[in-house]
C-alpha cells in the first residue's frame, strides 16, 4: 500500500469519486455536492487557509486501486482550545482492513505532530462543526446536507486504532404534526400571557437585522463552549447568505423579550432530498433538476440546524412558546410542504437542549461521533465538559 498526497486537480477528483465508487451499490448513500468538498480545501473559499494548513492523501494497494482518503488540518482559531494543541481529521473513507485505515491515520499523526499539535479530534470538517462532523454509528439512514455517512464498520476501525469518545452529537426526528403535550402547551402559554416576550419568524426584507439577532443569540449561547469561538458580523453575514438562496422565511423563528432576540430556532428545506437528483454536480443541469424537484414538492423534510435559548431565559419556557407559536403558522397553513422535522447537532454535553427537544416530541434518529486520540498515550483522557 502506498500514500499519495493530493496535490494536483486530478488527484482532488480521485479524492472526491473515492467515496461515490465505494458506496455505489448503498441504496441510503447521496453523493454530495462536489464544491462542497472542493471548497474546504480552496484558500480562496475557505478563510481557514489564511493561518491555517490542510493536507489529504489517498491510499492505494499495490495494484493501484484506491482503497481509502483522509485529510488533516490544524485550525489555529480552535488548535489551543483544549488541554493540548489538538488538530483535526477527517474525510476518512476506508476499505474494511485496519491496516489501511491505521496508514491513513498515522499519517494524519505524524503530520499533526509536526506542526506541534499533541492530539487529534475526528473525523472532523476544517470549518464550522455543522458539517462534516463526526462518524455515524446508529441511524443509517439517507444523510442530511453536508452530515457524514458512512458504513458502520468505520466506528470499529476508528476504536481500535485508539480514538476514544469524545461527544455524540444526536440528530432528532419527529412529524410536523405530531401533537404536543399538555404540559408543554401550558409552559407555552405562561409565556404568551407576558407582554414582554414576542416571536415572529424571520423576515427576507431584513435579512441584515435578522443576521445580527442571530449572531447576538449565538454568542451568548455557544462561545463559551469548548472549542467554540465567538462568531463575527462577517462569519454570520457568510451564513446567511450562503442559506439564502434556499432559506424558507417561515420555518426560521426568533423569540424577543422587550424587542431583544433572546432565542431562534432555524430550519431549512432538507437539501439532500433535492440535490439527490444532481448526483454531486451543481451545473447548468444539475440546477435545473434541483430547481424541478423543488417545484415538484419533493422536499418534505425541515431540517433544524441550530436551536437555542440564551442562558437568561432558558428553563422559563421561552422555546416551548416559540415552538408553538412556529407550530401554529406551520401545520395550518396548506401551502407549506413540510411533513417531516430533523433536528441536527444535539451533543450529548448539552442534557438541556436534549430535554428540551424530547419534550417537543422529537426522537433520537441519528447518531455521529467525535473522537479524539491523544499523541501520548499515558496522559489521562477526558471527555467533553457537561454543560449545566
Amino acid at each position: 500500500m502506498k500514500l499519495i498526497e493530493v496535490n494536483t486537480p486530478e488527484l482532488a477528483q480521485q479524492f472526491l469519486m473515492l467515496q461515490v465508487r465505494m458506496y455505489k451499490k448503498d441504496p441510503n448513500y447521496i453523493r454530495p455536492l462536489d464544491k462542497d468538498i472542493d471548497n474546504i480545501f480552496d484558500p480562496k473559499k475557505n478563510k481557514l487557509l489564511r493561518d491555517g494548513e490542510a493536507i489529504r492523501w489517498i491510499l492505494q494497494d499495490d495494484k493501484g486501486n484506491s482503497i481509502g482518503r483522509v485529510a488533516a488540518f490544524v485550525n489555529k482559531r480552535t488548535a489551543n482550545a483544549n488541554e493540548q494543541p489538538t488538530g483535526g481529521m477527517g474525510f476518512f473513507d476506508c476499505i474494511n482492513e485496519q491496516a489501511a485505515a491505521n496508514m491513513l491515520l498515522d499519517a494524519c499523526r505524524e503530520w499533526l505532530k509536526e506542526r506541534g499539535m499533541e492530539a487529534m479530534d475526528g473525523p472532523i470538517n476544517f470549518g464550522e462543526r455543522d458539517k462534516w462532523w463526526g462518524v455515524l454509528i446508529d441511524g443509517f439512514y439517507q444523510p442530511t446536507y453536508c452530515m457524514p455517512y458512512n458504513f458502520p464498520y468505520y466506528q470499529q476501525l476508528l476504536e481500535n486504532y485508539g480514538f476514544q469518545l469524545f461527544f455524540k452529537q444526536y440528530t432528532y426526528y419527529r412529524t410536523v404534526h405530531d401533537e404536543l403535550s399538555p404540559e408543554y402547551h401550558e409552559k407555552a402559554q405562561r409565556i404568551f400571557s407576558d407582554s414582554r416576550y414576542t416571536f415572529r419568524h424571520l423576515n427576507k426584507k431584513e435579512l441584515k437585522q435578522y443576521t445580527e439577532y442571530f449572531r447576538e443569540v449565538y454568542n451568548k449561547g455557544w462561545a463559551k463552549h469548548e472549542g467554540v469561538k465567538a462568531m463575527s458580523e462577517a462569519q454570520a453575514a457568510a451564513i446567511m447568505n450562503q442559506l439564502k438562496p434556499i432559506l424558507d422565511e417561515r420555518i426560521m423563528w426568533f423569540a424577543f423579550y422587550e424587542d431583544k432576540p433572546v432565542g431562534f430556532f432555524i430550519a431549512i428545506p432538507e437539501l439532500n432530498q433535492l440535490f439527490k437528483y444532481a448526483n454531486g454536480k451543481l451545473d447548468l443541469w444539475g440546477k435545473l433538476k434541483f430547481l424541478f424537484h423543488r417545484w415538484r414538492g419533493a422536499c418534505k423534510t425541515m431540517y433544524g440546524i441550530v436551536f437555542g435559548i440564551t442562558p437568561e431565559h432558558q428553563g422559563k419556557g421561552v422555546e416551548a412558546a416559540m415552538i408553538v407559536a412556529a407550530g401554529k403558522k406551520v401545520i395550518n397553513n396548506p401551502s407549506i410542504p413540510y411533513k417531516d422535522l430533523q433536528m441536527n447537532w444535539i451533543g450529548d454535553f448539552n442534557p438541556k437542549m436534549m430535554k428540551v427537544v424530547e419534550q417537543i416530541g422529537g426522537r433520537i434518529y441519528k447518531t455521529h461521533a467525535t473522537y479524539r486520540y491523544l499523541f501520548d498515550r499515558t496522559k489521562e483522557f477526558k471527555r467533553s465538559k457537561i454543560i449545566h
